[in-house]
Parts: structure tokens; sequence; C-alpha cells
């Protein structure tokens, strides 16, 4: 059974890959054997996290990569098939942290819109485009998807986060349903609010302080991710397409979310 679990020799493009969760899914990955194209924006992270891959035994790139542009996501792609000779796994990760700040619909400009469109969703769908091919031309290959329980819910003034997030949900639907007769499979992982780095400096006063909310009580981890991409990456998931999986606490499935309002009468423990 762990066998099916192993990445040993595959090789994986990790959008956003330099910090937050997505390092934390670069980190899981390689563990599992995978040679990881680590891409972002920002160039000393995506370099420090490939050496720190390369420290613990399998390969890594850095490839600084803007996502919204689409002769950038096709170069990433490129230079992952140049280096290692091959693409099996993608995880599109790479969002603006900004757009998910609560913003009254009248402030938003037109600049704000387009941005998080730009990055959240057409990145996503850049990066498949071009990651497809290849994966279809060898007959396998898996594409993660990093949405959001804003992308299933509303969000009080989240526009552009919630929008673009419910899209990737749906790019993922249709990706899964056209790419599975070439031996790709297409999921999403959901997470709840999980506090990282990013979070902190830019969402500090718009976000929850505890899990109290949840029916687990605590708020998860940047960690808790790595597993559940090493499994969707891996070939023990090769008959799941399409699905949703939830990172979250048990926040949705109970139907909780943080909507601003204290209850009236405290929750029992």
């Amino acid at each position: 059974m762990l066998e099916q679990l192993s990445l040993d020799g595959r090789v994986a493009i990790v959008t956003g890959g330099g910090t937050g969760l997505g390092l934390e899914m670069v980190r899981h990955l390689a563990r599992a054997g995978a040679n990881v194209a680590i891409a972002g924006r920002r160039v000393a992270p995506i370099e420090s996290a490939a050496a720190e891959v390369k420290a613990a035994g399998p390969d890594a790139i850095a490839v600084p990569t803007d996502v919204s542009d689409s002769s950038q996501a096709n170069a990433l792609v490129q230079a992952a098939i140049d280096h290692f000779g091959r693409i099996d796994i993608l995880v599109n990760n790479a969002a603006l942290v900004s757009d998910s700040v609560p913003t009254p619909i009248w402030d938003l400009t037109d600049e704000d819109w387009q941005a998080a469109l730009d990055v959240n969703l057409t990145g996503a769908f850049y990066c498949a485009r071009a990651a497809s091919r290849p994966m279809a031309d060898q007959g396998w290959g898996k594409i993660i998807n990093v949405s959001s329980g804003f992308g299933l819910r509303g969000g009080r003034d989240i526009y552009t986060y919630c929008c673009t997030k419910g899209g990737i949900i749906q790019l993922t639907r249709v990706l899964s349903f056209s790419l599975a007769r070439y031996g790709i499979s297409a999921n999403s992982i959901v997470p709840g609010f999980i506090p990282t780095e990013g979070t902190d400096t830019e969402m500090r006063e718009s976000l929850p302080r505890s899990g109290a909310y949840l029916p687990t009580g605590k708020l998860g981890v940047p960690r808790d991710i790595g597993p559940v991409a090493v499994f969707l990456a891996s070939p023990a998931s090769d008959y799941m397409t399409g699905e949703i999986f939830t990172l979250d606490g048990g926040g949705l499935a109970a139907g909780l979310a943080p909507t601003g309002y204290a209850p009236e009468i405290a929750l029992e423990p």
C-alpha cells in the first residue's frame, strides 16, 4: 500500500511554492521522492525552497514565474521538462493573499478585480493548459488545484477571493471530465483558514484568532496540507478525479463558518 504513495522518479511543479502552504507541499512531495520545479514571483523564497529540497535528496529547480502571464506559465512547464525530462504533477497553488481582505464592493477597482482573476484563476488555467499536453502524451498526470472554503461559501466583502476560488473548483471539474481519457486526474484541495506568514502580515485583522468555532476546536497548520497533496499526486488516487478534498477542521461539514457574529448562547463542549 505504501508503494502506491511513493513519488520516486516523478516530477512536480508547484506554483507559489516558496512560502506558506505551497512550501509545505513542496517539502512533502520531495519527502515522498518527487523532484520539484518551484515557481513563484519572488526569487529568494523559491531558491531557498529548492536548496532545502536538494539538501534532502531529490532534485529541484527554482523558476521565477508570474502565472498571470501565459508565456511565463509555458516557460515554467518547459523549464521542468528541459531539466527533468518530464512533468507528472502540477500543483496550482499561486494566489494573491491581499485579495481576501474584506473590501466593500464600491471600493474595489477594475484593477483589483482583474488582478485576482489573472493570478488566482487564469494563472491556474494557463499552467494546466501548458502541462496537460505533455501529461497526455505520456498517458499519466496529476493536476491539483488549491481552492479555499471561500470557494464554497460567501464571505462578507470578500468578492475577488470567493469568486476566483469558486472558479478554481469549476476549473477542476472541467479538467477532470475532459482529461480523464488521457490518464490525467484533476482534484481540488479546499483548505479552511490555516494561518501562515502571509496571512499574518496581510490579513491580521480580518481572520479568526482561534479554532473555537470549529468542531475540532483548533486551526490547522501548514503541514496539514502536505500529506493530502502527496496522496493526490500519487498512484494511490488514480481512480479519483473531479473531487474536492476539504481540509478545514470540519467547518464546512458542520455548517460552521466565521461570520463576525457571536452566538447568543455559548456552545457547550
